[in-house]
């Protein structure tokens, strides 16, 4: 009988623990917080946000803790997304972001709009605040809520590292993101940062792809060549320009465990691409 109770305990705690407030959701003076969502998880996430759930399972999605803030008639929505790494998280923010938005210091990067809308992230988190209310104190206290839940949620502010490899010169501000699966429509291509240029109104892509080691590089660039025909002559880095059914001219490079992809250049301006391959692989 003691055994059986001892099980019981312990299966009790096992559900106590799955079910656990994992927030300390912070307080905002003159508003009650008020709870009447369920924790979203991947089999349910449709039940919240429906059509756009696709795109946040693409990003390693886990769950969404949900509360709203209430102050008469005035509503302040909380939504915080966990996914399953920092690069996922900025991923899915940066889908939803524009270069054109007002951005402030909160979290790793943060933008705020006009409709009432601030979204962040910080670490594995996005997170989503809003209010259909268009009193001015109330927008105000949109950025009072998002400093003390990023203070709140634990983790590092700072950006993918991966983001730093990107030169400076002639890149579009605020255009970089992540994609996690079927880059540039191929499924054999995963995991890669982007980030927008313009040179003389030419607008290009540059796509980084990071592997654990040389030879994850050196399979991946051999599946995209066999899809276009094409072999390495080099097994270990190579370089090449080829014409891609869906995407145009292509320029591909490969040095160790990294891989650079340029789209929207033309066969002509392969000085451009071999600069900022150059620049990135070396």
């Amino acid at each position: 009988m003691r055994r059986l109770f001892l099980i019981l305990s312990l299966f009790s705690v096992i559900a106590i623990d799955a079910t656990a407030q994992p927030y300390s959701f912070p307080v905002l003076k003159g508003y009650k917080i008020k709870s009447n969502y369920p924790v979203y998880t991947p089999e349910t996430l449709w039940d919240f946000i429906d059509g756009a759930a696709d795109g946040y399972l693409a990003y390693g999605f886990e769950n969404v803790h949900v509360r709203e803030y209430k102050n008469g008639k005035h509503t302040i929505k909380l939504e915080i997304y966990r996914h399953k790494d920092r690069n996922n998280a900025f991923g899915i923010y940066a889908s939803e972001r524009s270069p054109s938005f007002r951005f402030i210091n909160v979290g790793a990067q943060c933008y705020k709009t006009n409709d009432g809308s601030l979204n962040f992230f910080k670490d594995r988190y996005y997170v989503k605040i809003r209010t259909y209310s268009k009193n001015e104190k109330v927008l105000n206290e949109l950025e009072s809520l998002a400093i003390k839940v990023a203070d709140m949620l634990p983790g590092d502010s700072s950006f993918p590292k991966a983001l730093s490899e990107f030169p400076e010169s002639n890149k579009i501000k605020n255009t970089e993101t992540f994609i996690n699966k079927e880059v540039l429509g191929h499924e054999f291509l995963s995991e890669a940062f982007k980030a927008q240029y313009e040179i003389d109104a030419t607008l290009f892509s540059i796509y980084l792809i990071e592997k654990d080691n040389s030879e994850e590089v050196q399979e991946t660039a051999k599946a995209y060549l066999a899809k276009t025909g094409l072999s390495p002559e080099d097994a270990s880095e190579g370089k090449y320009v080829f014409r891609d059914g869906y995407n145009g001219d292509i320029f591909l490079s490969w040095k160790g465990a990294q891989m650079v992809i340029i789209q929207g250049l033309a066969k002509d301006q392969s000085a451009i691409a071999n600069r900022y391959t150059s620049e990135i692989l070396n």
